[in-house]
């Protein structure tokens, strides 16, 4: 056979294997009528022989309808389904055979398609919506920088409607900056809608397997405002409420002193008086300077230059500094971390003198004599982890330990926390305080990078 032969279809394949089934019997019996059976006239030997071939057709072609018509139904069912009408269902689909398990396996898929296309839609119309009602520009830009998305909002922030920007590239829109350089970053740039300070994140994304990028613009100018004002606001009631405490008492004394100076008759003991007076005015002065030198710290840390550091002399100094509790070094590995020494030294100098405070706290009041402070430093997860631990009565108030100008210290400002947790977060660490869990005390803990 030539190998330009066309080849039969499946359809023919059938037919002619259904006439090759029963090739055998038609053969036999017509053998039968026009061979052994000599009493046949020609008229009945062709009257059977023309219905045994009627019969041997009629049955090839009826297996063969048989067999094509279901895989017709299927073709056009799975065309339905590629054509996205997902109401089209097969009939007869029984599960007690081979073809109908086919066919309801078939309306099976066909529901949960439609299913999962109702849920894209109701998905895609909620992302609609809120993409829309949102307060911020989000774009999107294909590999060749074409915008191809943009919500309500970034139409208002360009001032031009989708139809003339979409399709448009990224440098007429003037947003060719927000496609270069670092994903999230500030960007102090004019738009027709607006200008001032802008936050902008940048993340990439795929549709039919090409990348896009993302872009979203956030007006930062209001917000920054609002929180500098609520910034200014505190730092002035705070400074405001530490000042009065100062001058509150400063005023009346010296008020008080001026009284006695003029007073013709004065007291024996004036002198005294006076002197007293003077003592508390210095002691609140001195306090107001010592608040107003922890502010000016607190505002003036400079950047971190980090460099080797071991942990181990660096607290072993820190202990050697305090004298009035015997601060006790457990058993810790030798750890050197990249740090900035001289900060990360006053940072343990603050918790240790914290911890140190508490455990004699507790000893004054007399609810246990025997009070310790006890330093140690561990390995992990690539970080080190320094604990310094007191016997002290713990904390009252977690949430607020770390809000500036905020303590519990009669002679306290509020500040030494507040700078170990900047230094802490300067350095990519963190600083926390909670209670022991196997008795009373506190547990304050820095995690550093290694």
């Amino acid at each position: 056979m030539s190998k330009h032969t066309r080849r039969l279809s499946h359809e023919q394949v059938v037919f002619v294997q259904a006439l090759l089934s029963g090739l055998p019997a038609v053969i036999v019996s017509l053998a039968y009528l026009w061979i052994a059976d000599e009493d046949a006239t020609p008229k009945v030997q062709w009257t059977l022989t023309l219905l045994i071939g009627a019969f041997w057709l009629g049955f090839a072609l009826a297996v063969q309808d048989r067999v094509v018509r279901p895989l017709h139904t299927m073709a056009n069912l799975l065309s339905a389904l590629r054509e996205g009408d997902f109401a089209v269902r097969a009939r007869g689909a029984r599960r007690d055979e081979p073809l109908g398990d086919v066919m309801a396996e078939i309306n099976t898929l066909s529901r949960t398609l439609q299913e999962q296309r109702l849920s894209a839609l109701e998905a895609t119309a909620l992302l609609r919506t809120v993409m829309e009602e949102i307060n911020i520009a989000i774009f999107a830009f294909d590999g060749e920088r074409k915008l191809r998305l943009a919500n309500h909002a970034a139409q208002l922030l360009l001032k031009k409607p989708a139809e003339r920007i979409l399709g448009r590239d990224a440098a007429e829109l003037g947003l060719a900056e927000a496609l270069e350089g670092e994903n999230a970053r500030l960007l102090n740039v004019s738009f027709p809608g607006g200008s001032g300070r802008w936050g902008m994140r940048r993340s990439e994304f795929r549709e039919g397997g090409r990348p896009h990028q993302l872009v979203v613009i956030a007006d930062l100018s209001r917000t920054l405002r609002e929180e500098e004002l609520q910034a200014w606001q505190r730092i002035v009631r705070v400074l405001g409420h530490e000042l009065n405490n100062s001058l509150a008492p400063i005023k009346s004394i010296a008020g008080s002193l001026s009284s006695l100076l003029k007073s013709p008759q004065r007291a024996p003991d004036w002198e005294a008086d006076m002197r007293a007076g003077l003592d508390i005015i210095a002691a609140r002065a001195d306090s107001l300077a010592r608040f107003m030198q922890a502010y000016a710290r607190l505002a003036r840390l400079p950047q971190p230059t980090l460099a080797p550091c071991p942990i181990a002399p660096l607290v072993q100094r820190v202990i050697a500094l305090e004298t009035r509790l015997n601060v006790e070094i457990l058993p810790s590995p030798d750890i050197v971390i990249p740090a900035d020494a001289a900060q990360i030294e006053q940072l343990v100098i603050n918790l240790v003198k914290n911890a140190v405070e508490a455990a004699l706290e507790e000893r004054s009041t007399g609810a246990r004599a025997n009070t310790g402070v006890r330093v140690s430093w561990r390995r992990i997860s690539g970080a080190v982890e320094l604990q310094v631990e007191d016997d002290g009565p713990g904390v009252a108030q977690a949430t607020n330990l770390f809000v500036p100008f905020f303590t519990t210290k009669s002679e306290g400002s509020g500040i030494g926390l507040v700078l170990c947790r900047q230094i802490a977060e300067n350095h990519g660490g963190s600083v926390a305080l909670t209670n022991r869990e196997n008795g009373a005390g506190c547990v304050a803990t820095l995690r550093l990078p290694l």
